[in-house]
C-alpha cells in the first residue's frame, strides 16, 4: 500500500500519554511521498470531530466533509504532529486534502513549529 501526502486515514493512536489525542481518529499525512515510500515512519496531523472544538484557533484547521471526503466536519489539530509506523495504516484512505485546504494545514503547522 502506498501512503501519499494529503491522504486521510483512520488509525488507532493508542497507547498515548497525557494530553495526546487517543483512540481511533482521522490523521492527515504530511510527510512527502519520497519518505512515505521508505521503511521509515509517516508524519501526520491528528484530527477530531468538528463538534468537539467550539472555537477556531490559528493552531487548528476546520475542514468540511466536501473538502475532505470524510463523513463529518473535522478539525485538524496542527499542534498534534505525530510520526507513526506504517503498520497503523490499514486499508484505503478515508479522504484527501488538496490545494488551498492542504496549504492551510501546512501554514498552521509552520506556525505551531515556528518555521
Amino acid at each position: 500500500m502506498a501512503i501519499k501526502r494529503g491522504e486521510i486515514y483512520f488509525v488507532n493512536l493508542n497507547p498515548v500519554k497525557g494530553r495526546e489525542q487517543a483512540g481511533h481518529r482521522p490523521v492527515l499525512v504530511l510527510s512527502v511521498d519520497a519518505i512515505n515510500k521508505l521503511p521509515l515512519v509517516i508524519t501526520v496531523v491528528v484530527g477530531t470531530k468538528g463538534e468537539n472544538i467550539s472555537r477556531d484557533y490559528q493552531t487548528n484547521v476546520r475542514v468540511s466533509p466536501d473538502e475532505s471526503g470524510l463523513p463529518q466536519e473535522t478539525v485538524f489539530l496542527c499542534f498534534q504532529v505525530r510520526s507513526l509506523d506504517a503498520k497503523r495504516f490499514a486499508g484505503k484512505p478515508a479522504g484527501k486534502l488538496t490545494g488551498e485546504t492542504l496549504k492551510k494545514v501546512e501554514d498552521s503547522v509552520r506556525y505551531c513549529l515556528g518555521l
